[in-house]
């Protein structure tokens, strides 16, 4: 990675805010990130306070996560950087030596990935994988299990002593986030660069984290680079917003501002893509088009949004486009200071099981785990799914709401074949599922299940066409056939058709779960069994998943069972939620009478740790 100073023409305009604290922190100063010539993030310039949170939002490929690959010189060969400043903590980031570099990584900068299974060893311990960083932060040996179980607790992690023994894959995804998290915050670093770190955590832990890093800078006046694709989070963990679309920064102001009254055509856009929590059921609205791709930038001059921007004109492809003030935030827009495109929003029509007969039954389904070795004869066993009685029917949306460890995920595994019950029976058409050959083919031709980490379920080296068209390979189709598919699968969801040569290590994390649904959805199955399924998508690609599964139910008659943490989504798709606390149903009914009245303290507590935007109002006839 080349990192160079730049002076560049052309001034932007930034609010007092942003540019004038006289405590900062990061100081950013027309910084670009360039690949044989052509400038991935375009001209940015941020300064970020001590004690204050910068939330960076935009669509998958909008180079939100760049930032931290430049701060952590870790940009692939090939990647320049240039710069008119890049200071942290009045270092100069461009000047320091590779060691000076490292030694601020961990200790005073601290990272939160995105993917929480890539970025821990598989074959480690947490307690061996906590002992080697705290041992990297100088921290007595005698001390560190100590420290590492304190650390663990404070992210609210269950039996963290216990926890010490286990690997990685022996976690679920959130826990395995919570990790990292807690391994971030060990060393009481200035700065946190969250990137998606709550992507796959549930809505009381998310609260609770963004707590902990209010906490934390109440205490040491830690700042925060809150990386996410949830305006909803961005709005109540962040006090700054900035808006990045195809590398260039679109909006950037208080974070209530920027909801509110939001200037820049692109983050209008983003907000009528998100469904509401409260208030009327509205359609949400996909960007149409997609983010121009490495090739298309160098052929872009002006605005990179005018491509799917309905107000752009000629003028705005010819040259780049200047920050002006608008109130209190800056807008990169020709049309910032007009009138505001209204955000109102089409009342969503109600969606029904398309018949009465459910096609899926389960009966007094459950699964519990012998008591671990060493804890005594008398220990009781585990419970991970307490007996439960389930009918799905064609067409029909169930939600499976809960926190990580209430057992959603387990019912999904046990209806999917993963796992077998250890009571209870399963019928499918009236037949009871077993696990005979016959009854498996069975299974997976009617149930398919889309998996919460994609990066982990997709074969490395088999290019994209090859991966979602691989249910195809047991099923003796042309060549021809199969090769036709994959362009139709990656087109429903939003993927353009020259992606098919490409392999999962060339796509964001927000592509790969594309790809994933694209794979369950090749035979059309007639259940979809989506655990956290739009959780890694950023609010536009969430908006058109949830397009195309109500399309494919019009189409097909498939029915989903959605295990989700985001209670907006499942109220949106939805018809039916069932709220889960520690492998028992706690509450379940329609999902409007249960939001909108919850008779049980949990579903309550989960509502209330939801983070959402105020809701938008639907447009009526008169």
């Amino acid at each position: 990675m080349n990192l160079t100073r730049r002076s560049l023409f052309g001034r932007d305009v930034f609010p007092s805010f942003a540019m004038t604290s006289s405590d900062a922190l990061l100081e950013i100063d027309g910084l670009n990130v360039e690949r044989d010539g052509v400038a991935l993030l375009r001209n940015i310039s941020l300064v970020l306070p001590r004690g204050r949170t910068l939330g960076i939002v935009g669509e998958s490929g909008a180079g939100k996560s760049m930032l931290g690959r430049v701060l952590s010189r870790s940009l692939p060969p090939g990647f320049a950087v240039r710069a008119t400043g890049l200071r942290f903590a009045g270092i100069d980031m461009l000047e320091a030596s590779a060691g000076a570099h490292r030694a601020l990584l961990g200790r005073r900068i601290a990272f939160i990935p995105q993917e929480p299974m890539s970025a821990l060893d598989p074959t480690l311990s947490i307690g061996r994988q906590f002992a080697l960083h705290l041992a990297r932060l100088r921290v007595p040996s005698s001390q560190r299990r100590e420290r590492s179980i304190d650390a663990l607790r404070e992210v609210l992690l269950p039996d963290p002593e216990r926890l010490l023994s286990r690997y990685p894959f022996q976690l679920s995804g959130g826990m395995c986030q919570r990790v990292c998290i807690a391994m971030a915050f060990a060393s009481n670093p200035d700065l946190v660069i969250s990137d998606e770190a709550t992507t796959a955590l549930d809505v009381t832990t998310q609260r609770h984290v963004v707590e902990l890093m209010h906490a934390m800078q109440a205490k040491r006046g830690t700042s925060v680079v809150f990386v996410t694709h949830d305006l909803g989070l961005a709005l109540h963990a962040c006090h700054d917003i900035a808006v990045l679309y195809a590398g260039d920064l679109l909006e950037l102001g208080p974070a209530r501002s920027v909801v509110d009254t939001p200037g820049h055509p692109y983050t209008r856009a983003l907000l009528r893509a998100n469904p509401p929590l409260t208030g009327e059921r509205v359609m949400v609205e996909a960007l149409q088009g997609r983010m121009p791709g490495f090739e298309e930038l160098a052929s872009i001059a002006g605005c990179r949004f005018a491509a799917r921007c309905g107000r752009a004109v000629a003028s705005c492809n010819d040259a780049p486009i200047l920050l002006q003030a608008l109130g209190d935030s800056v807008v990169r827009c020709t049309f910032a200071a007009s009138a505001a495109d209204t955000l109102a929003r089409a009342p969503l029509p109600a969606v029904h099981a398309m018949t009465d007969a459910p096609f899926l039954v389960l009966h007094g389904i459950g699964k519990h785990y012998p008591a671990p070795r060493g804890i005594g004869r008398n220990k009781a066993p585990f419970v991970a799914l307490s007996p439960l009685d389930l009918s799905i029917a064609p067409g029909e949306f169930v939600g499976i709401v809960g926190e990580s460890g209430s057992g959603k995920s387990t019912l999904g595994r046990l209806v999917m074949g993963l796992d077998m019950p250890s009571q209870g029976s399963i019928l499918l058409d009236g037949k009871p599922l077993d696990a005979s050959r016959e009854m498996w083919r069975r299974r997976i031709d009617a149930i398919q299940m889309i998996f919460q980490d994609a990066r982990s379920v997709l074969n490395p080296r088999r290019r994209l066409a090859s991966i979602v068209t691989q249910p195809m390979e047991s099923r003796s189709h042309m060549h021809v056939d199969r090769a036709r598919r994959a362009l139709d699968l990656l087109d429903e969801v939003g993927l353009p058709a020259e992606m098919g040569n490409r392999f999962p290590s060339q796509l964001s994390g927000g592509q790969r779960q594309r790809v994933n649904i694209a794979r369950a959805l090749c035979e059309v199955p007639r259940l979809l069994i989506a655990d956290e399924i739009v959780s890694g998508l950023d609010v536009s690609m969430q908006a058109q998943i949830m397009e195309l599964l109500l399309a494919l139910r019009a189409s097909h008659k498939i029915a989903l069972m959605l295990i989700s943490h985001d209670l907006a989504v499942v109220r949106y798709l939805c018809t039916r939620v069932i709220v889960m606390q520690r492998g028992q149903v706690v509450e379940a009914g329609t999902t409007e009478a249960v939001l909108a009245n919850p008779q049980h303290p949990y579903t309550r507590s989960l509502i209330a740790a939801s983070p959402h935007i105020a809701p938008i109002p639907a447009l009526h006839e008169h």
